[in-house]
């Protein structure tokens, strides 16, 4: 009984202790992103997740998957405009694993090669807390490029150029 009574104790201060400031934002972050695709004319897709995706150029490369490798170009920002973060044509490496979920999800709509953007409401980003600058329930808005093996060699080879006239080498 002693113990009984212990556990018991235990599971309410355990279910007691979830952070009461955690907010669901996902009726905001709907509202907020079917206004942006209204105001901008924007042909998008809706997933089950709440995830908004826009194909520019669907890709002719290999698809993608959750566990892809990808080398992108991007711009993120907030849908009044506000750019927070912004790859400046610079090419970016990463696995689909190791990034926010809306990220993961959203890229597999999309073959290398792929362009397009990604609205991703607070719960597949950042949540409902700041991160990194980033404010807690933030709807994050990104353009994307998805390079091909053959585009990032023929990046590289424009970048190794530019840089060899710049430097009048």
């Amino acid at each position: 009984m002693k113990y009984s009574l212990l556990a018991l104790c235990f599971a309410f201060l355990v279910s007691c202790s979830g952070s009461d400031d955690e907010k669901d934002y996902r009726a905001e972050n709907e509202e907020e992103i079917a206004a942006y695709v209204l105001a901008n004319n924007l042909t998008a897709e809706k997933t089950a997740s709440g995830l908004y995706y826009v194909i520019e150029e669907e890709g002719t490369g290999a698809a993608i998957t959750s566990t892809s490798n990808v080398t992108v170009t991007y711009k993120g920002y907030y849908a009044n405009g506000t750019v927070f973060d912004d790859s400046k044509g610079n090419l970016v490496s990463f696995n689909l694993q190791g990034v926010i979920p809306g990220w993961t999800e959203g890229l597999t709509h999309f073959k290398e090669g792929g362009k397009g953007m990604l609205l991703i409401p607070a719960h597949l980003g950042y949540g409902s807390k700041d991160y990194n600058g980033i404010p807690g329930g933030s709807v994050l808005i990104f353009e994307f490029e998805v390079y091909t093996p053959e585009m990032i060699a023929a990046k590289n080879d424009e970048d190794i150029l530019a840089y060899l006239e710049a430097n009048s080498i």
